[in-house]
């Protein structure tokens, strides 16, 4: 099974046990019209997939039951037994279906939606009380060999009995595929027979039964010997008891075999990790404790306990570290089970807008923690909707320009030392600076002095409310969107950056931790308060002199022959002044050197968000191996300069 339809089937499964769950619910409070949109709303989303994935049997029982429930939510067919039967009748068929394709069944060897099931959809959907009989097929019908062929399992009765009570064969073909297995004795038995009046019946069997049975038309060359299995009956035994505890040994033996996997909750997961966090900050703060009672002598016994401390110590640290390790590595999922539902989504979209676009993907094996895959959905969607509708250009303005009519979007990502870059680029008409800022003047967004730069126009994108285009579309032009985008990234700890070239296209560039919960950490102190810088965007640390070159009224320091300007972290924070003698030369878009008044070291720390209250420039807090409070300094907030986001104008 390829990765895709095997994310269909876990949330597929997922949406038929819920709807299992409702639909109980449903049949003791009927008139719950959340409950009725629920099932609509779980049926809808299966029958999407399900459609994508080529399942025309799913995609039929999931449409009529949809119709169902639209009815019934609607009031045009009343709640009755009925439904809710037919409901869990299609739930049942749906979870078989959604079962054997997680047992390695092809798409194609899964049955077809059996008639009973759409008849009793058909009443229900009508209105009728009580399920209209199945009627018998003429034998003509019966012997047409284009009917849809059903499991073996349920279109062979037990018929071959042997001296022992047991039909073999029947319990043999009720657990092997579909269609994989036809007994050859059946098959001569049913050319040897006389055919019932109206004609030849396929399948016809002796033994046992009430009336022709329709199967299958072709039978292997050899078939297993029910005779050849007899036993002697035991004294006493009705039969049914035995055989469904051989039938149960039968599943048993040719169960297939089971996953190197399980499924776990993520909440969990994360409190696994939380843990698997703690104990990492225990042990180092541990072993801080433990080096400075080394500084004192012992002897004797309180030596050899000191001794045997240590390598404990030692020890419990790395299993900590390894424990860690290993936690972690179960968030991980790579980006692409991400990017794999955007190419449809391009291509519908630039459908809808009349472009002609492509989309290409790199780097969909990079891993990523989890939530952050989680979280970036919506992001990335917002992204690509605004590249298709303001980015790329209509092909005729695109050859008018010079430019081939079919634009491009690139989506890429990659790891970047302990940070990873995703980054989403068109070759479209690019951001005007000088509109962004006339356009932020006139709805009241900024005043006139803001938003000077180029850089800090662009940035006019991301505020509540802003658009370029007058009129709302379906796509966009509400003003919602890109806000939505900026504060999802900084939630997840990261930054995202534009670059814009008239003519030429726009490039976002986001950068995130690679996990959430553990950051690495260079740990500083200025003003009395110690902070913790995330290392993804700390280059090199520099001794500040005691005097600087100006330009334009800012300190500058020349770094590796280019200039760079110095900014105080105290200031930026708000914090008292104070004597700030080392520098840290920060890695972002425009770069510059942070000054601090000491650094500290470097940790692995377990972040903590800041949930009570918000401080401009904090991410949130965590303890030293000392035990000491730290503060973290947002990494969105390095990567703009140590500038708070851009304020609207009151």
């Amino acid at each position: 099974m390829d990765d895709m339809l095997k994310d269909f089937v876990v949330e597929a499964m997922d949406l038929a046990v819920n709807v299992e769950e409702h639909l109980l619910r449903l049949e003791r409070d009927p008139n719950n019209k959340e409950t009725l949109n629920a099932v609509f709303r779980s049926f809808h989303t299966i029958k999407g997939g399900a459609g994508f994935m080529n399942l025309p049997a799913l995609v039929a029982a999931c449409h009529l039951t949809e119709n169902l429930f639209d009815a019934l939510r609607t009031g045009a067919a009343p709640v009755t037994p009925i439904a809710i039967e037919a409901a869990l009748q299609a739930s049942g068929f749906v979870a078989d279906q959604l079962t054997d394709l997680s047992n390695g069944a092809l798409p194609e060897q899964l049955a077809s939606m059996p008639d009973s099931l759409e008849r009793i959809l058909v009443n229900a959907i009508e209105g009728n009380t009580v399920s209209a009989p199945a009627a018998p097929l003429p034998a003509a019908q019966q012997a047409t060999p284009a009917m849809p062929a059903m499991p073996v399992a349920q279109a062979l009765p037990v018929t071959s009995v042997g001296a022992d009570g047991l039909d073999w064969e029947a319990m043999f073909m009720a657990v092997v595929p579909p269609g994989t297995y036809t007994p050859a004795n059946r098959h001569a038995a049913a050319s040897a027979a006389p055919a019932p009046s109206g004609g030849p019946t396929i399948g016809s069997t002796t033994g046992p039964t009430t009336g022709p049975t329709t199967g299958s038309t072709h039978a292997p060359a050899h078939a297993p010997s029910a005779g050849a299995a007899a036993q002697a009956k035991p004294a006493g035994w009705d039969g049914q008891e035995r055989r469904d505890e051989k039938v149960q040994e039968f599943r048993a033996a040719s169960a297939p075999v089971k996953e190197d996997s399980i499924r776990v909750d993520a909440v969990k997961l994360d409190a696994l990790l939380e843990v698997a966090g703690e104990s990492v900050q225990a042990a180092n703060q541990a072993a801080v404790l433990l080096e400075r009672l080394l500084q004192f002598k012992f002897e004797g016994v309180a030596a050899t306990l000191m001794a045997t401390l240590s390598e404990t110590l030692e020890r419990a640290s790395r299993y900590s570290a390894e424990l860690q390790r290993a936690t972690l590595a179960t968030r991980m999922q790579p980006v692409g089970r991400l990017f794999q539902k955007f190419p449809r989504l391009v291509r519908e979209l630039a459908k809808d807008l009349g472009k002609d676009v492509e989309l290409t993907i790199e780097g969909a094996e990079t891993e990523v923690d989890r939530v952050v895959v989680d979280s970036l959905y919506d992001p990335l969607v917002h992204m690509l909707r605004n590249a298709l509708d303001h980015g790329v250009e209509s092909p005729e303005d695109r050859l008018a320009a010079g430019k081939p009519a079919k634009a491009f979007i690139s989506l890429k990502a990659w790891q970047e030392a302990n940070s990873v870059m995703i980054v989403l680029q068109d070759d479209g008409k690019g951001m005007d600076p000088v509109r962004l800022r006339k356009k932020a003047i006139e709805k009241g967004l900024i005043n006139e002095s803001g938003a000077q730069s180029d850089e800090e126009a662009y940035q006019l994108v991301f505020l509540p409310g802003f658009s370029t285009k007058d009129v709302a579309s379906s796509v966009s032009g509400r003003g919602v969107g890109m806000d939505v985008v900026k504060t999802a990234v900084e939630k997840n700890r990261g930054a995202i950056h534009i670059e814009s070239s008239l003519g030429h296209g726009t490039k976002f560039a986001i950068r995130l931790p690679i996990e959430l919960s553990i950051v690495p950490t260079m740990l500083v102190s200025t003003s009395g308060a110690m902070l913790a810088l995330p290392m993804a965007v700390v280059q090199r640390v520099v001794e500040l002199p005691d005097s600087f070159m100006n330009v334009g009224g800012a300190p500058v320091l020349k770094d590796q022959g280019r200039p760079l300007p110095v900014r105080s972290l105290a200031g930026a924070l708000g914090y008292d002044a104070c004597l700030e003698k080392v520098g840290i030369v920060v890695a972002a878009p425009q770069p510059y050197i942070l000054a601090v008044a000491a650094v500290d070291g470097t940790a692995d720390l377990v972040i903590k968000p800041m949930t009570a209250i918000t401080v401009d420039g904090i991410t949130g807090t965590a303890r030293s191996a000392e035990g000491e409070l730290v503060l973290v300094v947002g990494l969105s907030f390095l990567m703009d300069g140590c500038r708070g986001n851009l304020k609207v104008a009151a």
